[in-house]
């Protein structure tokens, strides 16, 4: 850099040379049409990007001009003494400590929220006494700075488990249940209730109405509870929304079998997710691409969509398999895929043959 910047000063001497032998007049004009140049281009460019070696050249030649021509440079005092104090930070490189507390290490920070994580019912003194004894002495307040920042909420709000880890740890005894409607060509609202075993995952639709009732729900609750025959042992848990239509009737039917019936929270369709989930899968797949007729059309179809649900469509949960079918074994790579349309061609199901 060095070298370059000795370079580019020769070049500009060799210049000045050159100029000795014009005339003033020819300078004169040289200077006039200069400062129009640049009068120009301030017009166009907001803010310069000079390099290195312009500066250099800029700062060198700028002491040597009046006071009076200073203001005409593109640059000004305070450009000057910062281009200076970025070339002193740059020749001490020792490391400068800022003023205040040392910043938390990552490591630290990672640990207290893989604490607060794992120990939902401990506070920020709690978890502060853990990392003491761990040999990582960390205040009480940094503990809650970055719980804070992290936007995790004091011990008592985060006692209990969440409504996904609830369901995702109990997934083996709960059932869930949910109404949804469907609108028939000639615009009539017909409403469906549906079942699913999240085990399994096994889909039941329990009925078909136009006019929904308390009796009729508590009617289909007692189907429920046949399909599922000697099943009823392995469930501990039902989960509904607050419908009207779901009453104290309807919850006796499963207290009757010691299923404790569990309400979701208002809004909160996440707390029912994997109902949720089935019926807008099945509004994707079938019903947005159907019309349905009547009545009879739409139990058929829905029956003929229970069936493909719960024998044929994979599910990640079950690594691939269906409800009701395991995974077969690996076949002949090069056999032939047949292809069985259902409804009409709106849903394909794939089969390999010998």
């Amino acid at each position: 850099m060095a070298l370059r910047l000795l370079y580019l000063a020769f070049l500009k001497v060799l210049g000045w040379v050159a100029l000795l032998a014009r005339s003033e007049a020819a300078k004169n004009a040289e200077i006039l049409v200069l400062r129009h140049q640049l009068a120009v281009l301030r017009r166009q460019v907001a803010r310069p990007r000079p390099s290195w070696a312009d500066r250099a050249v800029i700062a060198a030649l700028a002491r040597l001009l009046p006071k009076t021509l200073r203001g005409h440079l593109f640059v000004t005092p305070g450009t000057l003494l910062r281009w200076h104090t970025d070339l002193v930070k740059r020749h001490w490189t020792y490391k400068r400590r800022g003023p205040g507390r040392p910043p938390t290490r990552p490591s630290v920070r990672k640990l207290v929220l893989r604490m607060a994580a794992e120990n939902p019912h401990w506070g920020y003194r709690r978890i502060a006494g853990e990392l003491a004894g761990l040999g990582r002495p960390v205040g009480a307040s940094t503990v809650w700075t970055i719980l804070k920042k992290a936007g995790i909420d004091p011990a008592p709000r985060r006692s209990g488990p969440t409504w996904a880890q609830f369901l995702h740890s109990q997934a083996s005894g709960i059932l869930a249940v949910d109404f949804f409607h469907v609108d028939t060509v000639l615009l009539r609202r017909l409403y469906c209730m549906v079942a699913m075993e999240l085990s399994t995952r096994q889909v039941h639709i329990l009925g078909l109405t136009a006019h929904p009732t308390s009796s009729w729900a508590v009617q289909q609750a007692r189907g429920l509870l046949m399909a599922l025959d000697d099943r009823v042992d392995q469930v501990h848990f039902l989960i509904r929304d607050r419908d009207a239509k779901f009453t104290d009737a309807f919850d006796a039917v499963f207290a009757s079998e010691a299923i404790q019936v569990l309400l979701t929270p208002v809004r909160a369709p996440r707390a029912n997710a994997y109902i949720e989930r089935w019926i807008g899968g099945c509004r994707r797949e079938l019903l947005d691409r159907t019309l349905i007729v009547n009545e009879r059309h739409l139990r058929n179809v829905l029956a003929t969509y229970e069936t493909h649900f719960n024998t044929h469509r994979p599910h990640r949960a079950l690594h691939q398999a269906a409800p009701l079918r395991p995974l077969p074994h690996p076949e002949d790579p090069d056999g032939r895929i047949i292809r069985h349309d259902l409804l009409g061609g709106v849903i394909h199901e794939y089969t390999q043959v010998a």
